[in-house]
């Protein structure tokens, strides 16, 4: 399938892009190239092929989670840490980052 100037310009709209009409040009030739690809790709007899999603077999291995036999720190410990504590309302105050 060849994609005309037209074609290439309207998904450049869309995709906000300002082509210049060297550019529209050489992106309807690249374009057409790669669908023309798909289109071979589709001829293929995928009958009997299973689908597959990862190639290589490698798997992410996990562990299990384990409870916190003892907190890593005493809250406060924590509290130590910081600059400004409200004791009324028990947060930290931290500057204003707007």
């Amino acid at each position: 399938m060849k994609l005309t100037k037209e074609q290439v310009a309207h998904v450049a709209n869309l995709a906000r892009l300002g082509l210049t009409d060297e550019e529209l040009e050489r992106y309807a030739h690249e374009l057409s190239g790669i669908v023309g690809y798909v289109e071979q790709l589709e001829s293929v007899d995928t009958q009997g092929v299973a689908a597959t999603a990862q190639v290589t077999g490698l798997s992410t291995i996990l562990r299990e989670d384990a409870e916190l036999k003892k907190p890593l720190a005493e809250p406060a410990e924590l509290l130590n840490c910081s600059q400004r504590f409200d004791e009324q309302s028990g947060q930290i105050i931290v500057p204003n980052v707007f």
